[in-house]
């Protein structure tokens, strides 16, 4: 069975610094994964060479079977995989709905045509329509994006990752500054927008990792030292020396 993305043996090097070490993940389809480890680890690092911001030292990264280890961004994007960012990117001069809509163009099929008149495109307007009620915006519906709360302006960023018809999508810290009542509500959004797609997000709020997950992820300096279920890594010694140091029985829930 092909995985909807495979990493094989991932290294990346800046100079003579090795930040990411032999990583090896095989995600199927449908799997929601959260990505965990303390600050350094090489998360971030790991998102970039996935969405395509920097190409790998050497290894291989499959989308669907596919190598996408030196593709550029939006060549990735095309394929398949959509991408959300630690900084909220939307078009703040923008309503909510025209966000939407300029999402879904390259999907179905506009590109960057400008002969017809957005308002014209029947199929576009109800496709942003269908994700304006599926991330709750419709009552900003016609609100300058730049207006919308902290929280709204991150429920529209991935209501714009997800509209373009992406099967994986990589949310990069997505409750980051959120209360938690905010953060409570967002879990429940992000399990709904991304009902049968391929899921990976890096995440430091334990109960959204928790909450959220299929299997995590942990990574430390650069290589995946437990990849599983949440209550087995949890219960992990490794995991548990990385953010506690120690071998104990206590969760990881207090560290990053």
């Amino acid at each position: 069975m092909t995985c909807a993305l495979e990493l094989k043996d991932i290294h990346k090097s800046f100079g003579k610094t090795e930040i990411i070490r032999g990583v090896n993940l095989a995600v199927q389809s449908g799997e929601r994964i959260a990505i965990i480890g303390p600050n350094g680890a090489g998360k971030s690092t790991l998102f970039n060479l996935i969405s395509g911001r920097f190409g790998p030292t050497s290894g291989q990264i499959l989308l669907n079977g596919e190598s996408i280890a030196h593709k550029k961004p939006y060549e990735i994007n095309r394929m398949g995989l959509s991408r959300s960012f630690q900084i909220t990117n939307i078009f703040p001069k923008l309503s909510v709905f025209e966000n939407l809509r300029c999402a879904v163009l390259w999907s179905l099929g506009y590109k960057y045509t400008f002969l017809k008149f957005l308002s014209g495109l029947r199929d576009a307007n109800e496709q942003a329509e269908k994700f304006l009620k599926m991330i709750k915006l419709d009552k900003k519906r016609d609100v300058v994006a730049m207006n919308l709360t902290y929280a709204e302006q991150r429920a529209l960023e991935i209501g714009i990752t997800i509209a373009g018809g992406a099967d994986v999508i990589l949310l990069d810290e997505p409750t980051a500054g959120m209360s938690k009542s905010e953060t409570s509500r967002f879990i429940s959004l992000i399990k709904a927008v991304t009902e049968g797609k391929t899921l990976l997000t890096v995440e430091h709020d334990m109960g959204v990792v928790f909450g959220l997950a299929d299997k995590i992820a942990v990574i430390v300096y650069g290589e995946v030292i437990a990849f599983d279920a949440p209550e087995a890594v949890r219960a992990n010694p490794k995991v548990q020396e990385a953010y506690l140091g120690t071998s104990t029985a206590d969760s990881p829930a207090g560290g990053h």
